[in-house]
């Protein structure tokens, strides 16, 4: 039939554009021939949800595949409970739509009790793989803030500790200076000058107040 052959065409289309690296233009493409998403033949929205999560984008057929699945004439056709797994498997739940999926499998009349059972199991191991995901991410930068503040801390106290000496040697010696001659105390002063500032370098040159 004319059907047929048009998703034909679509799938070869779809397989062209994703070896020609312009699987961008892939939805858009097929759905200006089927003015709509809840029209899209089954096979051609397999490809396309394969297709999306391939190349992570699943959020490409998170809108096309729920119109899809929504639509009352696509429930009657056979291929129906398994576009609505590969839906849950490659779009929901790689994107964290754990509500959404649960609501889905719950509502859904083409599944018995046992496989219901089967999909809010896998739906839970994935949200329990979620939050593990999103623990391990945030631990780094956890650690990494005391370390932050102990490195500043010693960095601060060290300043503190050269500071507070050389507070004391100016004001030990402002009381002979009077008594010094003019080039006796600029050689002192020059002294003073390499024995705290210089005595490291390190410190001055991450802390340039000097």
């Amino acid at each position: 039939s004319s059907a047929e052959v048009k998703c034909s065409l679509c799938v070869v289309g779809i397989q062209a554009l994703a070896e020609l690296n312009r699987w961008r233009e892939v939805l858009s493409w097929v759905l200006q021939y089927y003015h709509g998403p809840e029209r899209l033949p089954p096979k051609v929205l397999e490809l396309c949800i394969l297709l999306y999560s391939k190349v992570r984008e699943p959020q490409v057929m998170l809108e096309v595949g729920s119109s899809w699945l929504r639509d009352q004439t696509n429930k009657s056709l056979p291929e129906y409970s398994s576009l609505l797994e590969l839906y849950l498997l490659h779009v929901l739940l790689p994107l964290g739509r754990f509500e959404g999926a649960e609501e889905l499998v719950r509502g859904c009349d083409v599944f018995d009790s046992e496989q219901q059972l089967a999909f809010l199991g896998t739906i839970c191991e994935s949200r329990c793989e979620w939050a593990q995901r999103e623990e391990m991410h945030s631990a780094p930068e956890e650690q990494d803030d005391p370390a932050t503040e102990t490195v500043l801390g010693a960095l601060s106290q060290k300043l503190l500790t050269m500071l507070t000496l050389l507070r004391r040697a100016l004001r030990s010696m402002s009381s002979h200076f009077y008594l010094l001659p003019y080039k006796k105390m600029l050689l002192a002063t020059f002294l003073l000058y390499l024995v705290v500032v210089r005595l490291d370098p390190g410190t001055v040159l991450r802390f340039p107040i000097f």
